[in-house]
């Protein structure tokens, strides 16, 4: 029982601490509180998106070819030996 206790206290403990870290404010506006078309800088920070898009695409495409080229060596080795 002595044990349960002891458990039961350091998980009580540990979560009344953990608690204190959600503890924060909310963020800031993303563009100093205006309106996107104020003449700051857009919400997304004008990040390019087409980069990205482009090499994630370019990845996948290789990782794909990649795996088809696995399986059409092991699918060939399987014949040469039948």
């Amino acid at each position: 029982m002595k044990k349960y206790l002891i458990i039961a206290g350091l998980f009580l403990m540990f979560s009344i601490s953990v608690s204190e870290l959600y503890a924060q404010g909310e963020p800031p506006h993303p563009n100093n509180g205006s309106d996107p078309g104020s003449g700051n800088t857009p919400v997304g920070g004008g990040a390019p998106v087409g980069e990205g898009l482009i090499s994630l695409i370019t990845m996948a495409a290789l990782f794909g070819s990649a795996k088809l080229m696995q399986n059409f060596i092991k699918e060939n080795s399987e014949t040469k030996n039948k």
